[in-house]
């Protein structure tokens, strides 16, 4: 599909967000014409926010993971006639005006995997970067290559290519997952700067836990390397 045919939408996997999604639907909404947030089982009026800002919201029942609610997003957005979806966190993380960089760097290589690239040493706290750092160390060791911020969520995927790369994490794996299997494919894989914001600690509410998900990636991608080695 040649850029200028594509159509992108944004995708925001959200989980008791209500008191940021809000902000986050109306600046995406600047800069793409359709919104898809996927609600995984929020507790708080996240999914009526999300509506009340102009966002179409897909709920999940229950909480699957953001994996889940990424791919979910992915096949509705596929099934609405979108060829690629701008991802970005329901928490405000993300800054919705960096949409259009990913868009015109998708553009550019419409088969590609597009990858917002955070300046890790100084928009990172200490704590978040050890992981992220450590992250990608694992992501190397698997691709044999080195994809710079593996861990940022703000990334443009080609739908259909992404989806047929099967990756089976539902939780924070499956961002990782996803770009080992994409670099093993033979995809596109770039980068573009991007900032990132951390709201204040009140309303900042990370789902990541330190410890298992940080096991549940590095399980994933030991089980990944010893498939192919």
């Amino acid at each position: 599909m040649s850029g200028t045919a594509a159509r992108y939408a944004a995708l925001i996997p959200a989980l008791d967000c209500a008191e940021t999604i809000g902000d986050v639907v109306r600046g995406a909404r600047e800069h793409v014409e359709r919104v898809l947030v996927v609600d995984d089982g929020s507790s708080d009026p996240t999914a009526a926010a999300a509506r009340q800002a102009g966002a179409e919201v897909l709920s999940h029942g229950e909480n699957l993971g953001k994996g889940a609610a990424l791919v979910s997003g992915l096949r509705a957005l596929g099934e609405r006639g979108c060829s690629h979806a701008v991802s970005l966190d329901g928490d405000g993380q993300h800054v919705p005006a960096d949409i259009p960089k990913l868009v015109r760097e998708s553009r550019a290589a419409p088969a590609a995997l597009v990858l917002g690239a955070r300046r890790i040493e100084l928009q990172t706290p200490a704590l978040n970067r050890f992981g992220n750092e450590f992250a990608n160390l694992w992501v190397r060791i698997a691709t044999g290559r080195d994809l710079g911020d593996t861990q940022c969520g703000l990334r443009a995927y080609p739908i259909a290519a992404t989806l047929a790369l099967h990756a089976v994490g539902r939780r924070f794996d499956f961002e990782t997952e996803i770009l080992i299997r994409a670099a093993r494919a033979g995809m596109e894989i770039r980068s573009v700067p991007v900032r990132v914001f951390y709201p204040p600690p009140e309303l900042r509410h990370s789902h990541y836990d330190k410890v298992w998900d940080t096991v549940r990636i590095v399980e994933m991608v030991v089980g990944l390397i010893l498939r192919t080695k």
